[in-house]
């Protein structure tokens, strides 16, 4: 056998190598989690809260190539939904799984009404648009002091509780958390696939074209915005029955910001590639907490460099969770 074919043969196998221990260390630390103190189930949740936001973004930046800086204003639509459904500030009470669901409708319909007014907008345009959105629904819950409670925000929210089962504490959240971001990572790989899929895939590429060949980019694009709304709704009521407070410091468009280099880091339309980015953009602060003052230089050095070696991301959209399926079960 020449050095070529030694080479080629050991590739697959080094990779399928590679794909086993991240699975393993990832399924160790799902085994290890509840046995840590608090505050690191805490930090892990923060962190699957913003893996969840990451998959909803990635639909409308990844997917159909529509640059989203607004994002976070359907996080706050989310966690505000619970926040007034369950709490004295209302006095309704609602239980946790129908303020979940409308929390997702109304995402949707925000969705949808960003996606109108800026069909026809394409690249830094439709930036500044969505970012003025975001800072639109964060003034506005900032100053209905009658309704938001205004900067002090509202407190003493309800106790989520599933089918009589009540989600309170950290470890609780954990569960709730992991199960969300592997049904929701599942349905979108799988919406990544389908023919809306392909149709958000053409738009990303050239949208003349694809308007060319049939596709009917209006709704294509109405269902990128909806879809994306709904998950960042689901994650930020999610958000709100954890911490049993909301204020308008939390959905500022520096939270945008993070989300986006999350996707850029960790690698543009690919599920993977947003856990790799999370998992990085989350944890690190939390290694270098002992370094306040460098810990930010640091964190930007990093992505300097992880930009510089790795353009496409981390996870480059080529290796999807299809090639690890096969690369782990030798399809």
């Amino acid at each position: 056998m020449s050095v070529a074919e030694t080479l080629t043969a050991a590739k697959p196998r080094s990779g399928r190598a590679i794909s086993f221990l991240f699975l393993a260390i990832a399924i160790a630390l799902i085994v290890a989690t509840p046995f840590l103190p608090n505050y690191y189930v805490r930090v892990i949740n923060s962190l699957l809260i913003y893996i969840l936001l990451g998959i909803g973004l990635n639909i409308v930046i990844g997917y159909a190539g529509l640059l989203d800086l607004g994002f976070v204003a359907f996080y706050a639509v989310g966690a505000y939904s619970y926040a007034l459904l369950a709490s004295p500030q209302l006095d309704l009470h609602w239980p946790f799984l129908l303020i979940l669901l409308v929390a997702a409708c109304l995402g949707a319909v925000t969705g949808i009404l960003l996606g109108i007014p800026v069909l026809r907008l394409r690249g830094d345009y439709l930036a500044i648009v969505t970012l003025g959105f975001g800072e639109i629904i964060r003034i506005i819950i900032n100053n209905l002091d009658w309704l938001t409670g205004g900067p002090k925000g509202i407190a003493r929210l309800d106790k989520a509780s599933i089918l009589g089962i009540q989600v309170a504490r950290p470890i609780d959240f954990f569960w709730l958390l992991l199960i969300t971001v592997l049904v929701v990572g599942t349905l979108v790989w799988r919406l990544e696939r389908s023919i809306l899929g392909k149709a958000w895939a053409a738009i990303r590429e050239d949208q003349d074209a694809a308007r060319g060949i049939g596709i009917n980019t209006t709704n294509a694009k109405l269902a990128a915005f909806a879809t994306s709304a709904t998950i960042g709704s689901i994650a930020g009521a999610i958000f709100a029955a954890s911490q049993r407070f909301v204020s308008p410091e939390s959905f500022t468009l520096q939270e945008s910001v993070l989300i986006v280099l999350m996707i850029v880091v960790g690698g543009i339309g690919n599920i993977l590639g947003i856990v790799a980015g999370a998992t990085i953009l989350m944890l690190l602060p939390e290694v270098l907490r002992e370094f306040a003052e460098w810990r930010i230089l640091f964190l930007g050095l990093l992505m300097i460099f992880l930009i510089i070696v790795r353009p496409a991301g981390i996870v480059p959209r080529s290796f999807g969770p299809d090639k690890l399926i096969r690369r782990l079960f030798g399809k």
